[in-house]
């Protein structure tokens, strides 16, 4: 692997503005090395196509179902550069235009999750499956939707329903457990490793359901993560995948300042599409809250 792709930084350095709230001598202790990436720029690509979506959008007539899926589009392209809340207003105009548009109620289900705001976010995930029953990914955002608003149970059915439309997908078997294992962690533990054997060895995120099993530790899985990788921006992506996952794996443990630094983590990586750093930023709102109520109740019992 050359140095320009990818390269080694003792933690210590990494986490000496950590907030005060965590435990920054356990985090150096316990987190060791790391892989750390370049944040992937802003695709100049995308940056074109929304200046091309918003000439068309501003100078063409068009009918309400084809400026409908424009300013779909648009809102997409907004969202894979991080402008969320430009994203959101296209997806809203595009559903006052055409009520119908399932990808637009998924779309806008997924920031209402962000934003914690879950019966929005039922409400449009409802919406698109009603419009569009065979909307795989709809599965996905409406189970992590009910996963963090508190329903595992029905989350639970929503992703193993995803999980079923490909068994061999670790992300999806990852998903299921972190769902049943707000119910039961032991039967959640259990029914995680038999899905174990359905999954795509070649897939290196294989190795995180195994973390999670305890067949590997943190070092093999960083180095599986850099195997076959070919480019800065491919290691970037699974870096935010793997920050993520590491992130909820040592929040299980209860190691808060670890886990705080891996969301931090893959927040850093600006991989704004994928689902893990869209919730990465909920986790660390999630982590502040605990710590701040326990500060709170510890300070009223004095």
């Amino acid at each position: 692997m050359q140095k320009s792709i990818v390269f080694f930084i003792f933690i210590s350095t990494l986490l000496m503005g950590c907030a005060s709230h965590y435990d920054d001598s356990q985090s150096r202790a316990q987190m060791g090395n790391l892989l750390l990436a370049e944040p992937a720029p802003m695709n100049p690509r995308s940056q074109l196509a929304i200046a091309r979506y918003s000439h068309i959008l501003g100078q063409a007539e068009l009918e309400d179902e084809q400026r409908a899926q424009l300013l779909h589009q648009r809102g997409t392209l907004y969202d894979s550069v991080g402008l969320s809340g430009l994203a959101q207003y296209d997806f809203n105009q595009a559903i006052q235009l055409k009520p119908d548009l399932a990808e637009a109620y998924n779309s806008m289900g997924v920031h209402y999750t962000q934003q914690m705001d879950f019966i929005q976010a039922y409400e449009a995930f409802d919406a698109t499956l009603d419009i569009d029953p065979n909307m795989e990914f709809a599965f996905l955002n409406r189970g992590i939707a009910l996963y963090y608003g508190g329903r595992p149970d029905l989350a639970v059915r929503d992703l193993g329903e995803f999980y079923n439309k490909n068994a061999a997908d670790p992300y999806r078997a990852l998903w299921r457990y972190l769902a049943e294992s707000r119910i039961d962690q032991t039967s959640a533990i259990k029914t995680l490793a038999g899905l174990r054997k359905n999954l795509d060895e070649d897939n290196w995120a294989t190795k995180l359901v195994d973390l999670y099993l305890g067949k590997v530790g943190e070092n093999e899985l960083l180095s599986a993560l850099i195997g076959g990788v070919t480019s800065q921006q491919q290691l970037t992506d699974r870096l935010c995948e793997a920050y993520f996952y590491l992130g909820k794996y040592h929040t299980e443990k209860g190691n808060r300042g670890i886990a705080s630094n891996y969301f931090k983590l893959a927040l850093s990586t600006n991989v704004f599409e994928y689902v893990e750093h869209r919730y990465a930023r909920l986790e660390l709102n999630l982590l502040r809250d605990q710590t701040n109520e326990e500060e709170s109740a510890v300070s009223q019992t004095q």
